[in-house]
């Protein structure tokens, strides 16, 4: 009778205590996932947030990837599970993930959800955002909020620097930064037009049109940008578009093109934001130097 007691009250305990270590976590919008225990294998769907996974130091226990996280380079012999758009289902599911790190735009949430996976979506958009999700996937790999409030840290005293590198004239000129092709751009609401703001510089396309709208060409050649930011992709199409040959920046090559690794960093709202804000820094640099040149 005693010792049947006795293995009534353990269980009891070893009840309490993992009830006390459970979690719930916030995810977008007013998704809560509950977490029992620390997760030791994560699945991420998004590069922003596999970067800030391996930021707060956990890469080792990311066991899949979609297909367009490629930084750290230690993570590239990982299993590949497709894109937020595509996700392999049976993939994702066969490497039995104990949470799942999603967009709140991931396609097949739902499904992985009754399929029994805890999936957190997370989506960063803006500064405040990035702080927002490195807090919430600390909590949710049960790791201590200074390690985030670290990672933070050193994110802005790195954009900090880049902003003051900037010389005088650097700070008078407006961009436009592409994103995409389409052509896509970055807005004073994005977090790429948050850190443009930062360092005092104009951006051509206002807060009003959302963060990555969809940019009329026209409308480029009408605001007359004294810089163009974009990735390699764009080069080519840039000088097709009607009028665009005729841009200011254009003729005094006042363009900065990205190399494709240059611009996934610079495109992903997550970690490396200090990186891509020197990149920006360089580039506003090296134009106010070629206008001040081509004034002589």
């Amino acid at each position: 009778m005693r010792d049947a007691l006795r293995g009534l009250v353990l269980l009891l305990v070893c009840g309490l205590a993992l009830q006390a270590h459970a979690r719930t976590v916030q995810g977008d919008g007013l998704q809560k996932v509950e977490i029992a225990k620390e997760p030791q294998r994560i699945v991420s769907l998004l590069p922003s947030l596999t970067e800030t996974v391996c930021a707060l130091g956990a890469c080792p226990r990311l066991v899949g990837l979609d297909r367009y996280s490629n930084w750290p380079e230690s993570l590239q012999s990982l299993p590949r599970v497709g894109g937020g758009l595509d996700p392999n289902i049976e993939s994702i599911v066969a490497l039995k993930p104990d949470l799942v790190l999603a967009a709140g735009s991931t396609r097949g949430v739902e499904r992985l959800e009754a399929l029994g996976l805890k999936v957190l979506r997370l989506e960063p958009r803006t500064h405040a955002d990035v702080q927002r999700v490195l807090r919430t996937v600390a909590e949710a790999l049960f790791l201590p909020e200074a390690d985030s409030e670290r990672v933070w840290r050193e994110m802005q005293a790195g954009v900090q620097a880049a902003v003051q590198s900037l010389s005088p004239q650097a700070r008078q000129q407006k961009v436009y930064f592409e994103v995409s092709p389409a052509p896509y751009g970055a807005s004073a609401s994005s977090f790429i037009g948050e850190t443009l703001t930062r360092m005092g510089v104009g951006n051509i396309l206002p807060a009003s049109l959302g963060p990555f709208p969809q940019v009329n060409p026209e409308f480029v050649v009408r605001a007359q940008p004294d810089v163009i930011m974009a990735g390699d992709s764009s080069r080519a199409s840039m000088v097709q578009r009607p009028g665009w040959a005729a841009l200011r920046a254009i003729q005094a090559q006042r363009i900065c093109v990205f190399k494709p690794g240059e611009a996934d960093m610079l495109v992903r709202a997550g970690p490396r934001m200090a990186e891509g804000a020197r990149l920006m820094a360089d580039c506003l640099n090296r134009a106010a130097v070629a206008s001040q040149g081509a004034m002589r």
